[in-house]
């Protein structure tokens, strides 16, 4: 080689090596969600030398590809510079899709580490989530809650997210929540950590406080057999229909079941907590006293309009989010006018609402959503709503009321156990002052009966009430004796009852018994129950 030559590469190799030393990285760790699984992030930040762009990599959705220009306005408007060179952004695993605005917070503070402005060691063993707004606020985001269970999971000790987000995520015993406002107030914290104190949030205050601002049973008049149903409903878990004519009392009824059931758990609040707080339902529920939680503290009541799509009720899109039927989880869901949903609609329920769970798949993935839920309906008993109305009359035709019926199947009215008759109120009982049991009272019962249940069901992880038996623990706790048999055998023949079906009268059976505080099946419950499927015949109401 000759002389200017070695001294052409030696110069290049100075070169190239004040190019590698230019470049700087940084890792900060965050998390996606998958269904109600939060799956750990790497989001790694490259800056290097280079014409100044932004390159985002690792399958971002478009609200992280608009985080570019959010983190650069929120990093110049939080007193920072913007590194004016060639940035590359991954998020890690490369093959897992995210999505929404969280990794707004991890990729500001890896621009940062990475441009020399933050120390890289201060981000270790912490978790970071938050949307950024331009001048360094953080927002508060979805699914904060999940997040947090899996950092723990992940061996992190701490987690910082949005202050409004804090209480949340404080949920998860074993670690370190600290809520914090702007992309300065995270430095800070980073810089000195023991100028903030983590959130803290006592389980015994959260059970302890309720909203139970629900309707009161006692203000419903008359219907003694719809009360009766709306008890058994609430003591086994029990689907109900009810029909009647427009304004005998149906919504009415259905509102007030709430009030009767059992409180929720703490396992059972934070089974639903989070929901929906994968859903984004959580954000403006505020925080700060025991009182304004941003936490489902009751069972939830969901009352989608006949119009919903099945992917409403059931859950869906690109990136699937819970349904009705899970939003409703350990609580109610209340289906008014069933008759005028769609039929395709309609039948979307019956995996969920025999298997207490809803499986959504797509091409690279499938989530499981939880959904054991009680779904309480009404409907008329036919079009114009008067068929077998003592008043008015119905001017349906025979075959218009087949067709209305049409819409409900066998299988779907297999599922339901209660199918109730709501009558109209006679003249004096409209005008009768005195009040029926209240709800409290009505409560007590329940919560007995649930009790006599919880003890049953104490070796069987997935069962708490009676509706969710299956065949195996019905020979195990409901032991017919020859007169009960030849009842339920009777019903079987006279009504033609699918295997399913019978399983339900068996069922609220055991429920009519528990409520009667008896371990033993009685020929007197089997009848009542049979009395509660009146439209497993549907020849009743459509001739």
């Amino acid at each position: 080689m000759l002389p200017a030559e070695a001294i052409a590469v030696g110069r290049l190799s100075e070169g190239f090596r004040a190019g590698i030393e230019t470049v700087m990285f940084a890792k900060v760790w965050s998390a996606t969600l998958l269904g109600l699984q939060a799956l750990q992030v790497a989001v790694e930040v490259d800056v290097a030398g280079g014409l100044p762009q932004i390159l985002m990599v690792g399958l971002p959705d478009k609200a992280i590809q608009e985080a570019k220009e959010r983190v650069r306005s929120a990093i110049k408007n939080s007193g920072f510079a913007f590194p004016p060179r060639k940035v590359v952004i991954n998020l890690a695993p490369a093959d897992l899709r995210k999505e929404g605005p969280s990794f707004d917070l991890p990729i500001a503070l890896g621009l940062l580490a990475a441009s020399e402005q933050l120390d890289p060691s201060l981000l270790d063993e912490a978790l970071f989530l938050g949307e950024l707004s331009l001048d360094g606020t953080l927002r508060p985001v979805a699914g904060v809650l999940p997040v947090a269970a899996a950092a723990k999971s992940m061996g992190l000790k701490r987690i910082v997210v949005p202050a409004a987000n804090s209480t949340e995520a404080a949920l998860v015993e074993g670690l370190e929540v600290f809520g914090l406002r702007s992309l300065q107030e995270v430095t800070h914290w980073l810089q000195d950590p023991h100028q903030f104190d983590p959130v803290c949030v006592s389980p015994a205050d959260v059970v302890a406080h309720r909203d139970r601002h629900v309707p009161d049973l006692a203000d419903v008049k008359g219907q003694a057999h719809a009360r009766r149903a709306l008890e058994i409903a609430a003591a086994g878990g029990h689907n109900v229909l009810f029909v009647g004519s427009p304004g005998a009392g149906k919504t009415m009824l259905a509102k007030r079941l709430p009030g009767i059931l059992p409180s929720l758990s703490w396992d059972e609040i934070l089974e639903v907590t989070q929901i929906y707080s994968v859903s984004g339902l959580l954000r403006h529920r505020g925080e700060s006293s025991a009182g304004s939680l941003p936490l489902v503290r009751d069972r939830p009541f969901r009352a989608p309009h006949h119009s919903a799509s099945g992917a409403a009720l059931v859950g869906g899109g690109s990136y699937p989010k819970p349904g009705e039927i899970s939003l409703a989880h350990r609580g109610i869901i209340f289906l008014d006018e069933l008759t005028e949903f769609k039929r395709e609609v309609l039948e979307v329920l019956r995996q969920p609402l025999e298997d207490g769970s809803i499986s959504i798949s797509r091409a690279k993935h499938s989530v499981t959503f939880p959904a054991k839920t009680t779904l309480v309906a009404s409907t008329n008993p036919c079009r114009c709503g008067y068929y077998g109305d003592p008043v008015m009359s119905c001017s349906c035709s025979p075959s218009q009321r087949d067709r209305y019926w049409s819409k409900l199947s066998g299988p779907l009215l297999d599922r339901i156990d209660l199918h109730v008759r709501v009558n109209r109120l006679k003249p004096e009982e409209m005008l009768d002052v005195r009040s029926g049991e209240s709800s409290a009272t009505v409560r007590d019962r329940v919560v007995a009966a649930r009790e006599q249940q919880k003890a049953r069901f104490q070796s069987e992880a997935n069962i708490t009430c009676n509706a969710q038996m299956q065949s195996r623990h019905l020979r195990q706790w409901c032991e017919l004796g020859d007169r009960e048999r030849a009842v339920l055998e009777g019903a079987i023949r006279k009504l033609g009852l699918s295997a399913r079906g019978s399983d339900r009268i068996i069922k609220v059976a055991r429920t009519l018994a528990d409520l009667a505080a008896s371990e033993t099946m009685q020929a007197q419950y089997l009848a009542e129950a049979i009395q509660y499927r009146s439209l497993d015949r549907m020849s009743s109401y459509s001739s």
